[in-house]
């Protein structure tokens, strides 16, 4: 009989490590490994407080931070897997600390102008950043 990580579509690897921006992807954190690759060498993924390489190895217990898509995520690692596995299972993979994501402020109507209406005058434009709070 499988065992259980082999069935869900994990490596069966449970035990091992893999690398940092694999495990990144295959518990999706983002869409593909070229961009989980492109974070870490730009130095946006940290593995235990210090910067990582995409290959660098990571195991069950390490703390993963990822800045993406103008968000920090800060993930523990339960489960290393190498490939990509459904959302249900990359939850069982992970455990998010994350803060919450900040709520949506509404965008405020900046002032519309009518097609053609040319350039705001002086007025206008003063008007206009005091709505945008400039």
């Amino acid at each position: 009989m499988a065992d259980e990580a082999t069935a869900h579509g994990g490596t069966g690897a449970q035990t091992g490590s893999v690398r940092v921006d694999a495990w990144i992807w295959s518990v999706r954190l983002t869409k593909t490994r070229s961009t989980a690759a492109t974070a870490c060498r730009a130095g946006h993924v940290k593995v235990n407080g210090e910067r990582a390489k995409p290959a660098q190895p990571v195991k069950a217990g390490d703390e993963v931070r990822l800045f993406h898509a103008g968000r920090e995520r800060i993930v523990v690692v339960r489960r290393p897997v190498s490939k990509r596995v459904g959302a249900p299972v990359a939850a069982e993979c992970l455990i998010d600390k994350s803060p919450p994501p900040p709520t949506r402020v509404e965008a405020a109507v900046v002032g519309i102008r009518d097609r053609g209406a040319g350039r705001p005058t002086k007025r206008e434009r003063r008007e206009i950043e005091n709505l945008r709070g400039r």
